[in-house]
């Protein structure tokens, strides 16, 4: 929760000096109340309870599973926009997200070996408990919500100043958080962790003002379920730096899903 909540306050700033410059308004002033509103809604679905639900199954069901079940989005997404959006995919849109959606589970679903006290290993099932799996969902489910309201309450405005009034509600959200669980006083004592709040504010700039920016400006380019389809890449994208800066071994599984969820990718722009 408290890098959640520094994340956005960092990539607040970053927006609002981007914006300054871009449109010359510090603050996304000019958005009518309806799109303000919608736009507040969105952040709170998909920052707040969006993340906080993903964070959460982190811890109850593992990084992996929950990183399946958040390839569960683009399919979500495109249910909520018909629904809402009445947008329509053809056949190979289809294909391509399952092609892709496939890819991404060979790559992040695996089967894990615990040690038995006589020494013997034996497979881990899947016996997740069922808490960690709504959590999933729950993450997937805020991140598709939050796309399409964001969509619908866009329409022609600026996708930079959205993500700002969207972060402003995630921020909001988590300070709301912070004062029921008590976390005040955890947050102000990581302010002086200097090496943390560095590498806190980079990843604040990939994230909350270029990610989240690039992806609102992409939902008003294309469908919503191609553009979720497409933000589902990240355990794919991930692994050239691992093996660059980590030096993490990639195994045939993993080279297999990648080339599965790119070579779905590509159907959408063939």
């Amino acid at each position: 929760m408290i890098v959640n909540l520094f994340r956005l306050i960092v990539g607040f700033v970053f927006l609002s000096i981007f914006t300054w410059i871009y449109r010359g308004l510090f603050l996304p002033v000019d958005s009518t109340p309806q799109t303000w509103i919608l736009l507040i809604i969105s952040g709170l679905i998909g920052f707040t309870f969006g993340d906080l639900c993903l964070f959460q199954a982190f811890v109850v069901v593992g990084a992996r599973i929950s990183m399946l079940l958040m390839a569960l989005a683009p399919p979500m997404t495109a249910l909520i926009g018909w629904i809402v959006l009445g947008e329509t995919m053809n056949m190979k849109s289809w294909i391509g997200m399952v092609l892709t959606i496939a890819g991404i589970a060979i790559v992040v679903l695996e089967r894990e070996d615990h040690h038995e006290e006589n020494g013997q290993k034996r497979k881990f099932k899947f016996n997740y408990p069922l808490w960690g799996i709504l959590l999933g969902l729950g993450g997937a489910l805020g991140q598709a919500a939050g796309l399409v309201i964001s969509k619908y309450a866009m329409k022609g405005y600026n996708a930079f100043a959205s993500a700002q009034i969207r972060v402003i509600a995630g921020i909001a959200g988590f300070i709301i958080l912070f004062t029921i669980y008590g976390h005040w006083k955890n947050a102000f004592r990581a302010l002086a962790d200097r090496k943390a709040m560095s590498q806190l504010s980079l990843g604040a700039f990939f994230g909350p003002f270029l990610g989240v920016s690039f992806s609102l400006l992409s939902v008003q380019l294309t469908s919503t379920g191609i553009a979720a389809t497409i933000m589902a890449l990240v355990p794919i994208l991930i692994i050239p730096p691992s093996v660059i800066l980590f030096r993490e071994k990639v195994n045939f599984k993993e080279v297999i899903g990648a080339v599965l969820a790119v070579s779905g990718v590509a159907l959408f722009f063939i």
